[in-house]
């Protein structure tokens, strides 16, 4: 694109918007048909953990992939490729009836979606200057968590209202997948705005440095303390009296709202500042829900939501604003990192969760009482993630504000 027109780049910008909830969508349903598509395909629990498994591993490859080829072909090709992958899957999801047909489908779902974060985020880094750029990033991530939201409700309201079922859920996500190929269709793209981000080398020379890799070690605990929890938190809090999908659409609406007035808080406090108040707050929610039980969980799931709404967007926010050279490529290798680290610690929480189960029968509990006990006991260790986040982003603060401006995009362009 020659000229980032404003109407080019808002329609750029609302096709964004549609991808990714195609994704949340994907993520929510996919969640809330797994049980019926055990019965419907007689899977063992191990088998829809793999099926499952495909969605997060098409995510991070894509995303790699995309960073590296952006600046090579567009990131409307990207999108092109994540609307084929889309469609498909989604289509052999609803038709296959088989094991492998469901394996293939959730890999491709994955792929479109680590394809949308891949062409997006630059889009939109390319597309705005300084804060209006981190207001539109955090408006973009706005709709994971509210797709998530809207996703589970409707799945819900399917399966209990319309009896809708498995995979007839499936055919919703079709509306958000035309949507964005009709809002993305014959749009041109924003160019680099700094050029040395449009050369691969120029990308890599920028990553192999201390504030890139001291970033990528951020992000590892930014998205563990913000998947890592909710992934458990549901199972463990359903034993104390809190109801578990109440406290899933509170942390996913509440992390919504938050992300869209995420660039009036960048504006006041800067990205660094931003992500360590979230890191306090995300660390104060996580200790509440290791030791509260009943209404008090509902408090710990606000507090917990508004700590870790803005740790992803602004992540890849600073490495937008303060690693720019790092281009597509820098911005895609951050994310992917964000979801390598939840696949290396999920069954490391796993084990967790195990041993300190063994630790409560040991001590005679049993039934709810063990699995409430254990499941806390694991969730005061998870403390730990966020907590030492507080100690790097405080280091970040200051190591960026000592820092020489010339190297980073200016934050008050507009």
């Amino acid at each position: 694109m020659e000229t980032n027109t404003s109407t080019n780049a808002n329609r750029l910008f609302y096709g964004s918007c549609f991808a990714l909830i195609t994704t949340a969508f994907s993520f929510a349903i996919a969640a809330g048909i797994l049980d019926q598509l055990k019965i419907e395909l007689g899977l063992t629990a191990s088998q829809a953990g793999i099926a499952t498994s495909m969605w997060f591993l098409g995510f991070p490859i894509s995303m790699v992939i995309g960073g590296l080829i952006y600046h090579k072909v567009g990131g409307k090709v990207i999108m092109q490729f994540a609307f084929f992958a889309h469609a498909i899957g989604i289509l052999m999801l609803i038709f296959s009836g088989s094991y492998v047909g469901l394996l293939i489908a959730n890999l491709l779902i994955g792929l479109g979606n680590g394809c949308t974060e891949a062409a997006c985020n630059p889009m939109i880094a390319d597309a705005y200057e300084g804060n209006k750029m981190s207001k539109m990033l955090n408006r973009f991530h706005m709709w994971f968590p509210g797709g998530i939201a809207i996703g589970s409700l409707l799945s819900g309201f399917m399966t209990d209202n319309l009896e809708i079922l498995g995979r007839n859920q499936v055919w919703l996500l079709l509306i958000p997948t035309f949507i964005y190929a009709y809002l993305f269709f014959g749009q041109s793209w924003p160019r680099a705005k700094v050029q040395e981000a449009a050369t691969l080398t120029g990308n890599v020379k920028a990553m192999i440095t201390p504030l890139f890799l001291f970033i990528a070690v951020c992000m590892s605990l930014t998205a563990i303390s913000e998947f890592g929890p909710n992934q458990w938190v549901s199972l463990i809090l359903s034993k104390s009296g809190a109801h578990p999908m109440i406290i899933l659409a509170l942390t996913a609406g509440l992390m919504a709202v938050a992300r869209y007035f995420g660039g009036d808080m960048v504006a006041k406090f800067d990205q660094t500042g931003v992500l360590l108040g979230s890191a306090v707050l995300a660390t104060i929610g996580v200790y509440l829900f290791s030791t509260q039980t009943g209404a008090m969980a509902y408090v710990a799931a606000i507090i917990f939501a508004l700590g870790i709404a803005y740790f992803w967007p602004n992540m890849i926010g600073l490495v937008a604003t303060k690693v720019p050279k790092s281009g597509a490529l820098g911005m895609s290798i951050i994310g992917a990192v964000g979801m390598f680290a939840n696949t290396i610690f999920q069954p490391i929480i796993g084990g967790w969760i195990d041993a300190d189960r063994a630790v409560a029968e040991a001590n005679g509990l049993t039934g709810d009482e063990l699995e409430l006990v254990s499941g806390q006991a694991t969730l005061g260790t998870m403390v730990l993630f966020p907590g030492i986040l507080i100690i790097l982003f405080t280091i970040l603060y200051f190591w960026l504000k000592n820092r020489k401006s010339d190297d980073a995009v200016p934050a008050a362009a507009h």
